[in-house]
Formats: C-alpha cells, sequence, structure tokens
C-alpha cells in the first residue's frame, strides 16, 4: 500500500534552491486512487483520537487537512504565509532549512484547549511544523499531533517537535 504511494512521489532537484531534494507529491494527488488512499490512511491512524479540529498548513497540508477534516467530521483552520488572511491574526517566525519565514493564523481559529491535529505533506527540519505548534499552543489549544504524509529522516525534525507532541508520518526517505 505503501509502496504504490511512494510511486507517485516525485524529487525535483535543486528546488527551491540549489543542493534541495524537494518530494512532490502533486502526483500522487493527481492519481484519484492514490489521493483518496492517502486521506485513508490519515483517516484510519486518526479516527478514534479525540480532534476538534484539523490545523493545515500552506500549501500543500490545505490538499491533506481540508479532507481529512471532513472525514473526521471536525473543523479545519488554516495556518497561511503572512498577508493571506483577512482577519486579525498571530504570526510566529521560524527557520527553514533554506531561510526564514513567518506563518500566521487567525486568533479566534483555535479556542482555549481543544485538541488540534496539526498536518503538513512533509518533515524536513520541522521548523514549519514548529512554528505551527507555537501558533496553537498561543491561542490556548492542545496540538495532538503533527501529522506528516513523507519525513526526511536525516534532517531530524521529529526531534525537535517532541517536546511538542507525537509525531506521525507513513513515509520515511
Amino acid at each position: 500500500m505503501y509502496e504504490d504511494i511512494k510511486r507517485h512521489i516525485r524529487d525535483v532537484k535543486d528546488f527551491p534552491k540549489k543542493g534541495i531534494v524537494f518530494k512532490d507529491i502533486t502526483p500522487a494527488l493527481a492519481d484519484g486512487k492514490c489521493f483518496a488512499e492517502i486521506i485513508n490512511i490519515f483517516y484510519e491512524k486518526f479516527k478514534g483520537v479525540h480532534i476538534d479540529k484539523v490545523a493545515a498548513i500552506e500549501s500543500r497540508g490545505f490538499l491533506l487537512g481540508a479532507p481529512l477534516a471532513q472525514r473526521l467530521g471536525c473543523g479545519l483552520v488554516l495556518l497561511r504565509k503572512p498577508g493571506k488572511l483577512p482577519y486579525t491574526s498571530y504570526k510566529v517566525s521560524y527557520e527553514l532549512e533554506y531561510g526564514s519565514a513567518e506563518l500566521e493564523m487567525h486568533v479566534d481559529s483555535v479556542s482555549k484547549d481543544e485538541k488540534i491535529l496539526l498536518i503538513d505533506d512533509v518533515l524536513a527540519t520541522g521548523g514549519t511544523m514548529e512554528a505551527a505548534c507555537k501558533l496553537v499552543k498561543k491561542a490556548g489549544g492542545e496540538v495532538v499531533v503533527c501529522a506528516f504524509l513523507i519525513e526526511i529522516a536525516v534532517c531530524a525534525g521529529r526531534k525537535k517537535l517532541a517536546q511538542y507532541a507525537p509525531v506521525g508520518a507513513f513515509l520515511e526517505y
């Protein structure tokens, strides 16, 4: 099952900058059967966990988070780059493996003590997901899991996230 999904993951060398090998999930999303299987894997893993909302990180995290939230019957929170959200937002700055960035979330997206599943496509150094964890915590929510389709194990992002919540990834490179 996972091998079929792995066959649909494309390596793009030197993207977004020289020396980076980007794991492109778009071929997996373009195949309806593969995309459905990806969402089903996440659903089966987390259907028994108390989750109030799925918080998805821009942009590929949206593609995983929206159908997962719908299947789980819970709300969806969007975590976006600065200037993309129309309402008052919390903001966190963080470092990437190839630069720095910021992440924002509406101040009313997560309520105190809500249980949040955070989702993104790839875990590398963990900087983006750590920023997401900080946003949820700032709003008073509790991160119950940081979920990924892919983990780049050599980047050790899992270690950075361990202080926030358990980490789940289905494919490892």
